[in-house]
């Protein structure tokens, strides 16, 4: 390992993972994520974009990037788009594992690039993959001659991975540290480029914070911004537009999908805005479907307002096309603005309250289980194998976003639409109608 500790802002931190193509860097993100998201293939360079991922060592977060192959010397245009990809992901990351086959031996590019790995002032580690039987062991003493040290692994059998790891996760961080607990509601402004995001933002400020441009892709990182409206706080996050998969064609918009990321993963609010002319779209659904995932509470912004040919029926229409397009979204509010005019955009941070009160909001035991009794009268939950299913005890168990935990004589008999009953149940009994519900089933 080379360099020093990284410091973090309040982040969780970022392991990248590079390499040649087919040294198995797929494999161990898959392991290290506990999730096959990565595409895992025998042929080199099937990983041709970055993947992400939540993951965690114990009791240590991070967030896992995995990259396309990195080879120094090629000149063929998809290798060019990898290198680049990576040494950005490089440059992102604050620790990189660097992932060698040890089937293979050590070739050129692997020296090349751990020439310019010695060259980064963070920490580095250096894994000789594909060792899965003792024979493959005699191929370690060439690597070596990199002068480093280095970690055997197999990310197939799992080999190794525990040493590795528990070296990385020396230098990371116990919980997410709370650099911004006195810095207020955390909002970040989420969307596809050109949709206002750096606008809204500086008509929240009354001045020019970010820069607007009608170029797309003006804003590459998050830039925070605190605002205090009326004695109470707000971190404002502006964050670079996220394209769809298939136009991210420019490096800078690839550098802009994790900022993005990040800047939800840090967020407690998320203002999702929408072109008001345009419309929502599938990426805008993407984009929402990042947040929903993270347990962000979600305000769909429709910007533009102004340029839209509004009569009587054309609100309720965009309501309804709103909900249609992304069912998941039915409990975030929806709020029409103009960032351009000012048109209703400080009505937003009053929206922005009333959903934190929610988000944090907590139900006394007692009172939730009285509630649970009568639900479960009306509506019982389905029979398992001609037993009776019986919901023993409930307990709020978490906030942002509001988590319940039922003890259950069976939690394989509750069916998926019963946990949608029960949540729609909860937001109407506890005003939780503006924000995610997450509820989880133990058998008692």
């Amino acid at each position: 390992m080379n360099g020093e500790p990284p410091r973090l802002d309040g982040r969780k931190p970022l392991i990248a993972l590079v390499g040649r193509p087919n040294v198995g860097k797929s494999t161990l993100f898959n392991r290290l994520a506990e999730k096959k998201k990565a595409i895992v293939i025998d042929e080199p360079g099937a990983t041709r974009d970055r993947n992400y991922s939540d993951g965690s060592w114990f009791d240590r977060p991070f967030l896992l990037v995995d990259t396309g192959g990195f080879e120094p010397s090629s000149q063929e245009t998809i290798l060019i788009q990898m290198r680049r990809q990576t040494t950005l992901a490089m440059e992102e990351a604050d620790i990189i594992l660097f992932i060698m086959d040890g089937r293979q031996g050590l070739l050129p590019a692997d020296e090349e690039i751990a020439r310019l790995l010695h060259g980064i002032p963070k920490p580095v580690f250096y894994a000789v993959n594909k060792l899965d039987a003792p024979k493959h062991r005699d191929s370690l003493a060439e690597f070596y001659r990199l002068g480093v040290e280095l970690f055997p692994v197999s990310a197939q059998q799992g080999l190794g991975i525990d040493e590795l790891m528990d070296r990385v996760a020396e230098l990371l961080p116990q919980g997410v540290p709370d650099g911004e607990e006195d810095a207020g509601i955390k909002i970040a402004v989420i969307g596809k480029p050109n949709v206002g995001k750096s606008s809204l933002v500086n008509r929240f400020l009354g001045c020019e914070r970010a820069i607007v441009n009608p170029l797309p892709g003006t804003t590459r990182d998050p830039l925070d911004t605190p605002l205090e409206r009326e004695g109470k706080k707000y971190l404002l996050i502006d964050t670079a537009g996220i394209r769809r998969k298939g136009r991210v064609s420019l490096t800078l918009e690839k550098y802009s999908v994790i900022q993005a990321i990040k800047a939800i993963d840090r967020a407690e609010v998320a203002l999702l805005l929408i072109d008001g002319v345009e419309g929502m779209t599938e990426q805008d659904t993407k984009i929402a479907g990042l947040a929903v995932e993270k347990g962000k509470a979600i305000i769909i912004v429709v910007n533009k307002w102004d340029l839209v040919e509004k009569d009587n029926d054309t609100v309720g229409k965009y309501v309804k096309d709103i909900k249609d397009k992304a069912k998941f979204l039915d409990f975030a509010p929806i709020i029409f603005i103009s960032a351009a005019t000012g048109q209703r955009v400080v009505k937003i941070l009053d929206l922005v309250e009333a959903v934190y009160l929610e988000y944090t909001k907590k139900v006394n035991t007692s009172e939730l289980n009285r509630a649970i009794e009568e639900i479960v009268e009306k509506h019982p939950p389905p029979r398992v194998a001609s037993r009776k299913q019986k919901l023993i005890y409930a307990t709020q168990v978490g906030i942002k976003p509001p988590t319940f935990l039922f003890f259950v004589r069976d939690p394989r008999g509750i069916h998926f639409s019963y946990e949608r009953f029960l949540i729609n149940q909860f937001r109407e009994a506890f005003g939780f109608k503006r924000v995610p519900i997450r509820i989880y089933f133990r058998k008692k």
